[in-house]
């Protein structure tokens, strides 16, 4: 790994010469010349030009996934190194919001109790931005529940949770079995665009060829908490991980609705680099949170 490595990542992502030496604060013919040596090193195309648009080759894909793996390991291991004399381990991970703030706090509690010397930071975002980090090497592994191309990463399925439709135990879909036809006659409240929640709920409601069109009308929250608030006052309707509902259900404020046909079962995956040097050790936190969410029968 060299700077050369580095411009070719950069290039990677930005998919332009010039705004690549712009970001990186050097000429244009420098960025080239990167690429050219690389190719000449590897003795292979690494981009294919067409209509001024680059484009990367097979070669050129399979670089760059090493290249990703070896920057992030590069910053895991310098941070290790660092840390060494003072006999700390620093994990930063991130979590989807219905992950972090439902599941993850009881896991990290457990992580703290087998080595209370762990530093743990976390850091909760949507699916989409918590891949770039990881891409980036700002995150050593993720835990999420949105949609994303498991031939890219090393991912393990953590758990399996229900998705279901919730509604007040106030409101008249809170008894009897209902069609997705009559709950589109409510208000449906929903996270924001780019969530893993709204889009695994977007492609549900295609599947039966829907859209969160077809409802009443909508409201956007990015707040979990405000979302189950306005359920339980019968503002609305929406839908939710059980596990993010298990006390609102429990405490008689907040029903699932009984829809007909209708059984949703998505992953919650823990997610990090190929082929990374640090596998081993990701893979025992994964173990320890795999064990943990067994104990709390919840798979």
């Amino acid at each position: 790994m060299d700077f050369r490595h580095d411009t070719f990542l950069t290039l990677c992502e930005i998919g332009n010469y010039t705004k690549t030496a712009k970001h990186l604060h050097i000429t244009q013919p420098a960025v080239t010349q990167h690429i050219q040596y690389l190719e000449e090193y590897y003795n292979c195309k690494l981009f294919v030009h067409n209509n001024k648009k680059i484009k990367l080759t097979r070669q050129g894909e399979y670089l760059k996934d090493f290249i990703k793996t070896v920057s992030a390991d590069r910053q895991r291991f310098k941070k290790n190194l660092s840390e060494m004399h003072l006999e700390e381990i620093t994990v930063q991970f991130g979590a989807t919001l219905s992950i972090g703030e439902y599941v993850m706090p009881e896991i990290i509690s457990e992580l703290l109790q087998k080595n209370p010397k762990l530093k743990i930071h976390m850091h909760v975002a949507n699916t989409q931005t918590l891949l770039e980090k990881l891409n980036l090497g700002q995150l050593d592994f993720i835990v999420v529940e949105g949609f994303f191309n498991k031939a890219d990463y090393h991912s393990k399925t953590l758990s399996t949770e229900k998705f279901i439709p919730i509604c007040s135990v106030n409101s008249p879909l809170a008894e009897g079995t209902k069609s997705l036809e009559e709950i589109t006659k409510e208000r449906l409240i929903l996270r924001e665009s780019g969530s893993g929640t709204r889009n695994i709920l977007e492609n549900i409601l295609k599947k039966y060829n829907y859209t969160v069109d077809n409802f009443q009308n909508t409201i956007e929250i990015e707040n979990m908490n405000a979302i189950k608030k306005l359920v339980a006052d019968n503002l609305g309707i929406s839908f939710l991980y059980e596990v993010v509902v298990k006390r609102e259900i429990e405490e008689g404020i907040i029903k699932k609705i009984n829809i007909s046909d209708f059984n949703i079962v998505r992953e919650f995956n823990f997610v990090f680099l190929k082929d990374s040097f640090f596998k081993e050790e990701y893979m025992s936190y994964f173990n320890i949170m795999k064990e943990f969410i067994k104990t709390e029968d919840r798979i």
